[in-house]
């Protein structure tokens, strides 16, 4: 028996008919035996049926361009037009021969929780099916890319704060309905964050998520590490890397989200330049990062030249008071300190009850929710993020209905997704 063949009966031809999204039932119960407690445990939750009307079939797709590659170079993502609707997908094409054992389980197990996800805020799977020896993913395209890639791009030393504040209560929104269907997700951090053209924030990169459901019944914690998680380290709770007997919960994904909201309001992640032991020792230490602003910095660095030596911890060094500010964490003037800026109170207050050392203090993705850091939050995203992103525009360059200027429209195109760090996206 080839390789190939393995792997199609493994993923299973009749599980992949369920997982195409056409609002087709299993006919059987063998493809839901993954994640039966899971079910047992969630029937007031709404279940997917359906994930859209997306044609499991190779031809229905036009291939644009290569915009990132991941999984071991075993996987190439593209850029692609679904011909029937004219829409612009990613399409994850993975190259099943090539992949181990252990990789055909990490991606089962994946392709499992995407269908029993079903929520606004995480990224859905349009369609799943196998093309030749490829296994095909097709997802939305994410006009704005990342929130890293945003970062990375243009606001290097932070976003402004109300930005902010919408970018993570739609990833509370996605974690909470994680949580509550049981799951812990393990892979919070700004490039698992897309977000769409009409400024909808989705979640994704649920590749490491695991179960807290066993038999039936809802564990108290889990003890495994998440495979491949190197990349992730700097997000990590201290429980999680601790890997002691007393497990991890939920409460593990709050601490990522307060690292991620440093990483989004600092430009830059704490902890990501540390040798892993000196960041666990820290961690485990109690040793808190924070928003980088005129509260935190003492003034004398502040009319110092801007330097990036503090940017390796992300570690602050205490109060300050005194000289002029930017409040609600508004980017400063030409030539002055780039952290010469002020965040909210409620922002601040935010990110310290996520970096709680116990994870027993740490509010759930709930109760966060209500915090009143997002008081401020006053439009819908899609009237606001466009206006707050600025000068950044989304991606939508590919917009050409004459063959002539087909070349010139993807050459455009690849110019635009130069700065999007895709391979780290996990779709």
């Amino acid at each position: 028996m080839s390789f190939l063949r393995w792997v199609s009966e493994k993923l299973s031809v009749e599980s992949l008919r369920d997982f195409e999204f056409f609002g087709e039932q299993a006919q059987g119960s063998s493809h839901r035996k993954a994640h039966e407690d899971s079910h047992e445990s969630l029937t007031s939750l709404p279940r997917r049926d359906t994930m859209g009307s997306f044609l499991p079939d190779s031809s229905a797709y036009e291939l644009l361009t290569i915009i990132g590659r991941g999984l071991e170079d075993l996987m190439t993502v593209n850029l692609a037009r679904y011909r029937p609707t004219g829409e612009h997908v990613a399409i994850r094409r993975i190259d099943l021969e090539s992949c181990t054992n252990e990789m055909v389980n990490y991606l089962q197990a994946e392709l499992h929780v995407s269908k029993l996800f079903h929520h606004s805020s995480i990224l859905p799977y349009r369609s799943i099916f196998i093309a030749e020896n490829e296994l095909w993913v097709i997802s939305p395209f994410m006009a704005y890319g990342s929130a890293r890639d945003l970062i990375s791009s243009h606001f290097t030393d932070g976003m402004n704060e109300l930005a902010i504040a919408y970018i993570l209560l739609g990833m509370l929104k996605a974690l909470d309905y994680i949580h509550h269907m049981g799951y812990v997700h393990r892979s919070v951090k700004a490039s698992h964050v897309l977000i769409s053209v009409d400024g909808q924030v989705c979640m994704s990169g649920l590749r490491s998520i695991i179960s807290l459901i066993r038999h039936g019944q809802r564990a108290r914690v889990v003890h495994d590490f998440p495979q491949y998680s190197i990349k992730v380290l700097p997000w990590l709770s201290p429980e999680v890397l601790q890997q002691n007997l007393q497990g991890y919960d939920f409460r593990s994904d709050i601490y990522s989200l307060g690292i991620t909201a440093c990483e989004l309001a600092n430009g830059h992640v704490p902890f990501k330049d540390m040798p892993a032991t000196q960041m666990l020792l820290e961690k485990l230490n109690g040793t808190v990062p924070c928003l980088l602003d005129t509260t935190t910095i003492p003034p004398e660095e502040l009319t110092m030249k801007p330097s990036r030596s503090g940017a390796d911890s992300g570690i602050c060094e205490g109060p300050s008071t005194g000289g002029a500010h930017h409040s609600n964490g508004e980017p400063s003037s030409s030539g002055s300190h780039p952290y010469s800026r002020t965040f909210s109170p409620h922002f601040h207050a935010f990110v310290e009850l996520c970096l709680q050392r116990d994870p027993e203090k740490r509010p759930s993705a709930s109760a966060l929710i209500g915090h009143s850091f997002f008081k401020q939050i006053k439009r819908r995203p899609s009237e606001a993020l466009p206006e707050l992103f600025r000068p950044v525009t989304p991606i939508t360059g590919f917009e050409s209905t004459q063959p002539q200027d087909a070349a010139s429209g993807l050459a455009s195109l690849e110019s635009g997704l130069s700065h999007m760090d895709v391979d780290d996206w996990d779709f």
